[in-house]
């Protein structure tokens, strides 16, 4: 059956349950993905600088393994225009099939890494490669799971549906946190040689049951639809090109990008101090709270409690962007995170992991009408026949620019300023504002019709 007839012959109903089965398989993959790539910024602030960075001091083996974490964010672009060009010209499911793989090998492969003891410096090497890896997939994951959501639901709900590929970062992130806080317990000798590996071990049987899920969603109707659409419109271009004795002209999907660079850069800075906000969370604050004496497996179930809450709030504020629309949602995210941060570091130094636990729980909320909001937001800017890889590009560079350096540039600054986080919130103030000028340049996307929009 043609992507347009499916679309017409489906019953409301028939297309209602088909919506819930596709959100729920992004929703679970995107669990799955972010769990290995999350764990990595975990592992990164609370083990491989005395694992893979021994001998120095604390905050330069911090400031290292936070450079290691960076080259997953260099490496998500690059897989946002691999996985986004084959999935605008071959389907999001394929896409979404190929990514989970090559994710789950690399985070498997990460809990062998040999340590500086055994490997000396190439175990760092190892650790990068097999980071670009993660990278390269978690760029083409996002892209083929939002837009599965997106363009199986219904106008006025897809804020609502793309927010459940979202959802999955925090959720990962509990799952990877509750894991890796559980190895924690042991004896340091013990956790710091081989009980943090086995939760990058574990990303194999994670891969089973995602692949089971994956194999078993259709495809986007309104791609299918497009792509015939486009092929018609190809065969008449290229018979009258033939006719006038010239060549028929085939569109690059990043080239259909890059004729509107305005987009891809304005939505590239809108989302970059998101990015910037949840990183900083999940590394630097992690790292600065166990400085100031509080436990460390206290500090990482406290995260992954907040986190727990933040899903709901995630979905909420994708909700809630349908009704008011993407950008005022996502304006008052960023405008309460900056009156919050202030309180936020002060609570996160109190040594008591209750107030640690409200410092990531109100943090996280907040963040997450800015996250709900956000893969609609992306998605909702591109074309049907490039909109795999415009929403992957711009998101994974706001990833790139918004976290991808910052948990190295916040310790750094945590470091010179002798240990004083004024400049760290001056530093993410700064970030929030200019996301804030971005996303009020860029047009209201909500009320746009995806069917027909063209690249």
């Amino acid at each position: 059956m043609s992507g347009l007839t499916q679309l017409h012959a489906m019953g409301t109903a028939e297309r209602r349950k088909e919506a819930r089965t596709v959100i729920a398989s992004s929703y679970l993959g995107s669990t799955i993905e972010y769990y290995d790539f999350l764990l990595y910024a975990t592992a990164a602030a609370v083990v491989f600088p005395k694992v893979f960075f021994s001998g120095m001091d604390d905050w330069v083996g911090v400031v290292a393994a936070y450079g290691t974490f960076a080259a997953g964010y260099v490496a998500r672009p690059l897989g946002g225009i691999i996985f986004g060009h084959f999935g605008d010209k071959v389907g999001r499911k394929s896409m979404l099939i190929i990514s989970m793989l090559v994710m789950g090998i690399a985070s498997t492969l990460i809990g062998v890494v040999p340590d500086a003891s055994v490997a000396g410096p190439w175990g760092a090497v190892l650790l990068v490669i097999l980071r670009v890896f993660q990278g390269i997939a978690v760029g083409g994951e996002w892209g083929g799971a939002a837009l599965m959501a997106l363009e199986h639901s219904e106008s006025g709900k897809r804020g609502f549906a793309a927010s459940f590929v979202n959802a999955g970062a925090p959720t990962g992130a509990v799952l990877g946190t509750l894991i890796m806080g559980a190895f924690s317990a042991l004896p340091n000798g013990q956790f710091l040689t081989w009980g943090w590996r086995v939760p990058f071990l574990l990303s194999f049987v994670l891969l089973a049951v995602g692949m089971f899920v994956r194999l078993k969603v259709s495809e986007s109707p309104i791609f299918q639809a497009a792509l015939e659409q486009e092929k018609a419109e190809r065969a008449t271009a290229d018979r009258e090109a033939r006719e006038q004795g010239q060549t028929g002209r085939r569109d690059i999907p990043l080239l259909q990008v890059l004729r509107r660079p305005r987009t891809l850069v304005f939505t590239m800075l809108a989302g970059a101090a998101g990015f910037a906000l949840q990183v900083v969370m999940a590394t630097f604050s992690v790292t600065y709270a166990v400085s100031r004496g509080a436990d460390r497996q206290g500090v990482l179930y406290a995260f992954a409690a907040a986190s727990l809450v933040s899903v709901v709030f995630v979905i909420l504020g994708g909700r809630l962007s349908d009704k008011l629309g993407r950008r005022p949602v996502m304006i008052g995210g960023l405008v309460l995170f900056i009156i919050y941060l202030v309180p936020m570091f002060a609570l996160l130094s109190s040594n008591n992991i209750m107030l640690v636990f409200v410092a990531f729980a109100v943090g996280l909320m907040i963040h997450s009408t800015l996250f709900g909001p956000l893969a609609a937001f992306v998605s909702e800017q591109f074309g049907t026949t490039s909109r795999y890889t415009g929403a992957s590009l711009g998101y994974q560079l706001a990833t790139l620019l918004g976290a991808g350096f910052t948990p190295g540039i916040v310790a750094q600054i945590y470091k010179d300023s002798g240990q004083d986080t004024a400049s760290v919130v001056t530093y993410l103030a700064v970030m929030s504002v200019v996301s804030i000028v971005f996303i009020v340049l860029t047009r209201e996307p909500k009320n746009n019709d995806l069917l027909t929009m063209k690249s």
